[in-house]
């Protein structure tokens, strides 16, 4: 599904990724983990299409497609779905408004009709059910006034309503208590299934107890510098990073 190849990239002209690879494939779940500055942020922001970063070499292929060839509205509406570490507000943009556009535009380009208004609303029900996201809301605007954990609840109830392909999830355990943590990874872990693929970046090992991945990857200096099973998330909880750097260097 997801293939990356020797990428690189900078930011105001200082390299962050020094050639990373990487492939997800259908059905997959893929956790990245590394020290603050290794550039998971960035690897995350890249692949989603943020202007601000700048890919001087390598590939990346996305469902048979070239990812770094689209816009961010095409990833998007391809099914490639961001969670933000900070999620931003929206003033005066109503959540069921924001994800009523947001369906039937991907529906469009699925070559499929728009909802229809009781089925949107049929659909918002059953998604935010997922994440215990309050009804009320969905009627506010988009993140406004909204807690910590309500707003990262909102992100994976996004998630759940357009059904991506592919999940990149940036530290969504972020300043998340432990029953935000679990509401909002065992909404993750619903919404996994054979036909799609979840990539978690994350410092803590928590997350990985509602969200088990099959692969964990440690990112150090902007290239994945190991590779292990779900059991190396718990090796590096209990001895941090620099056993493995020190192996690295």
């Amino acid at each position: 599904m997801l293939e990356v190849k020797n990428l690189h990239c900078t930011v105001e002209g200082k390299e962050i990724l020094r050639g990373i690879n990487l492939s997800v494939r259908t059905g997959e779940v893929h956790a990245i983990m590394g020290p603050n500055g290794s550039g998971k942020s960035t690897f995350a922001s890249v692949l989603a299409g943020n202007q601000k970063y700048e890919v001087t070499e390598g590939e990346v292929s996305f469902d048979g497609m070239d990812l770094l060839g689209m816009s961010i509205e095409d990833r998007a509406r391809a099914g490639l779905f961001l969670g933000f570490q900070y999620p931003v507000e929206i003033p005066g943009v109503s959540m069921a408004n924001f994800m009523k556009l947001a369906v039937n535009e991907q529906r469009k380009y699925r070559g499929l009709e728009p909802l229809s208004a009781g089925d949107f609303l049929r659909l918002m029900r059953e998604k935010s059910a997922i994440v215990e996201l309050d009804s009320k809301l969905t009627s506010r605007a988009v993140n406004e006034g909204f807690s910590g954990g309500e707003k990262k609840k909102n992100e994976i109830f996004q998630m759940a309503m357009l059904d991506p392909k592919l999940a990149i999830l940036d530290e969504t355990d972020s300043g998340l208590d432990i029953d935000a943590l679990r509401i909002v990874a065992t909404g993750v872990t619903k919404l996994h299934r054979p036909d799609n693929a979840t990539v978690v970046i994350t410092h803590y090992q928590r997350l990985l107890d509602y969200i088990v991945p099959d692969y964990v990857h440690v990112l150090y200096k902007g290239r994945i510098i190991y590779t292990g099973d779900k059991s190396l998330a718990l090796k590096l909880e209990e001895q941090g990073y620099d056993w493995l750097i020190n192996q690295y260097q």
